[in-house]
């Protein structure tokens, strides 16, 4: 125990690569209140201010402001190396490309495989949902979430059906607005069933506004009777429960929305297009703001006071207090940058291995910029008494001719060795950097092609990286495939005339390569592998496309391709005998042949004639 009496608590979670800032870790391991005042605000649950400190600290480094949050020297030098790894990451697990894809939209209709969804049916599905992406801009979407993914650790999207584009919206927050409510007991990695996004409004004395918090919940819960938009005592916009009318032989009782039920144990179910079986279960949407000047007890963002709550309302007309969205699940989708440890929510960012590095990069730049400037402009000292008889301070300049006496002389302070070793130890630094994040120069773009001995070591070289990207887009496989769910189930709740008798399909988020590819060597291997008949048209094409070939549309280039074999058309002939099978393969229309005649067969007394006039002998056997 003595030896051990005067050791610091370390505190080991989530953000614990961040405790060597003295900002960020103080001697009981909590931010400093100076440097994120964000974090400390009443209303933030105690779990979650190392989180928000450490999101201000990444965003620091992202945008070369450390030195500004930290106060350390005003003159350093931040470069934005931070900012260009990850660049590259984000482009990285993005890929070239990302698609829509609907398993089975590509199979052969006449053969489909036992179970899947018909050819058609996923076929158009994928058609809609690639539809919608185009018009939502969905890449761009998929693009800001994933930078704030990879520089914090966290990205969220929220899925919104709107009525007036009459589609669904996707919207990026930021993870610093994201506090789920989650389960003591259970995983920290299940889907939560409440969700706040929160954050305050500076005043607007314009306006006559406060400061004020603004929350945003999403809750899945048990279905409750139907409410309307009312006005409560104190004049606020709230929802009331919708009460039949009061008869002799009944009292006022709350009324059912249209479709739910009464289960003989009281409970409200309702049927859902998207589930076989009745669900007892909806999600509610909250929207309300509070001023900060209402919230002095403490209380944090899951129970704030909610007589003091004033409830936005949606451009219907609809008070946003537990506001019914007929949808079993909660569209809030949070995306971790790596796959959470265990019974762990959060997603780590890519930086967090990497910082003590950068650190000590943007320090040997600061000196390297410092002795840059005594190398450029060198300090020079003179020695002897100037002929002139005078003694001043001199300033040297290209051209000028300094005259000493007899034991004059002048020296030099010479640092362009120090400069030369600063700069040798950034690249040893930048180097160490590149294989803690697991990302080759040749990925960073810094290295020359011309020193790369042969395409199998280059694939060698990349072997980090793509261990890197394979487990970062691991954690998001699922996440992608919630949200393209999602998106299917809320067009059929918005009644969209296109999804009518449209059932969900499993779609997932295909990205595209992100390695060099040596397109010649893949077309080889292609071509002979489909020669060979041990891949189809199908799969080569896609490989061709994947390895960066300009092939739009997998299916339609397909289509193209085989329009133009007549040969192989001529051998389906053949060995079917349909023409409407080589119609289908050659993608035309083919008219057949009109039937020809049936073949008419002579008669018996036919056949005696031409008998009689082979053999002339035999005809005249009748006279004798």
């Amino acid at each position: 125990m003595g030896l051990f009496s005067g050791v610091k608590d370390v505190i080991i979670d989530a953000w614990g690569w961040l405790n060597y800032k003295p900002v960020f870790s103080d001697s009981l391991g909590m931010p400093s209140r100076r440097a994120f005042p964000e974090a400390h605000a009443s209303w933030v649950p105690a779990a979650d201010e190392r989180r928000l400190a450490a999101y201000k600290l990444l965003a620091a480094y992202d945008n070369n402001q450390v030195a500004e949050l930290t106060q350390v020297d005003q003159e350093r030098r931040e470069f934005g190396d931070p900012s260009m790894f990850v660049d590259t990451i984000v482009s990285h697990v993005m890929g070239r490309e990302q698609r829509i894809v609907v398993p089975g939209a590509d199979a052969d209709p006449d053969a489909p495989a036992e179970g899947a969804p018909s050819a058609a049916a996923a076929g158009r599905v994928q058609t809609l949902m690639r539809e919608w992406a185009e018009r939502e801009l969905l890449t761009m979407r998929i693009l800001q979430t994933e930078r704030k993914a990879v520089s914090l650790g966290d990205g969220v999207y929220v899925l919104a059906w709107d009525p007036d584009k009459q589609r669904v919206r996707v919207r990026t927050y930021d993870p610093g607005f994201y506090f789920p409510v989650l389960p003591e007991d259970g995983d920290g990695a299940d889907f939560p069933d409440r969700v706040h996004l929160a954050w305050e409004l500076p005043e607007d004395k314009k306006r006559g506004l406060k400061a004020r918090l603004r929350r945003i919940t999403y809750e899945v819960d048990w279905i409750r009777p139907a409410t309307a938009s009312g006005v409560d005592r104190q004049g606020r916009a709230v929802r009331a429960p919708l009460m039949s009318e009061a008869t002799d032989d009944a009292p006022a009782a709350p009324l059912l929305a249209r479709g739910d039920q009464v289960d003989e144990n009281g409970a409200i179910s309702r049927t859902y297009a998207w589930n076989d079986a009745p669900s007892y279960r909806t999600c509610y949407l909250t929207d309300a703001t509070w001023d900060l000047g209402d919230l002095r007890a403490p209380h944090d963002v899951d129970n704030l006071p909610m007589d003091k709550a004033h409830f936005a309302t949606s451009p219907t007309g609809e008070v946003l207090d537990h506001l019914d969205l007929y949808v079993d699940f909660n569209p809030v989708i949070h995306v971790p940058n790596t796959v959470p440890a265990a019974e762990e929510h959060w997603g780590q960012s890519s930086l967090a291995k990497v910082l003590q590095v950068f650190d000590e990069i943007s320090g040997t730049d600061t000196d390297s910029a410092r002795a840059s400037a005594t190398t450029g402009s060198p300090i020079i000292s003179i020695s002897g008494r100037p002929t002139s008889g005078r003694q001043s301070q001199l300033s040297v300049a290209a051209g000028m001719v300094l005259e000493l006496g007899d034991d004059g002389r002048m020296d030099v302070l010479d640092t362009s060795p120090q400069l030369a070793e600063l700069r040798n130890h950034g690249h040893d630094l930048a180097d160490r950097a590149s294989n803690v994040a697991r990302l080759p120069a040749v990925a960073l773009g810094t290295m020359d092609p011309s020193k790369v001995p042969s395409g199998y070591a280059l694939e060698l070289s990349l072997g980090p990286l793509d261990s890197l990207i394979m487990n970062m887009r691991l954690a998001r496989a699922h996440k992608y495939a919630l949200l393209l769910k999602f998106v299917q189930r809320l067009h059929i709740a918005g009644q969209h005339p296109d999804w009518a008798g449209v059932q969900p399909l499993p779609a997932v988020l295909a990205f595209g390569a992100y390695t060099p590819t040596d397109k010649a060597a893949v077309l080889e291997q292609v071509a002979t592998a489909y020669q060979a008949a041990v891949i189809s048209l199908e799969t080569a094409v896609r490989t061709l496309s994947e390895a960066g070939w300009d092939i739009a549309d997998v299916e339609q280039e397909i289509a193209q391709i085989q329009a133009r074999q007549f040969e192989q058309a001529r051998f389906l002939a053949d060995a079917t005998g349909s023409t409407d099978a080589v119609a289908k393969f050659l993608g035309i229309s083919i008219t057949p042949d009109p039937t020809p005649p049936a073949p008419r067969l002579p008669s018996a007394v036919e056949d005696d004639d031409e008998e009689a006039l082979e053999d002339p002998a035999r005809g005249s056997g009748g006279n004798e």
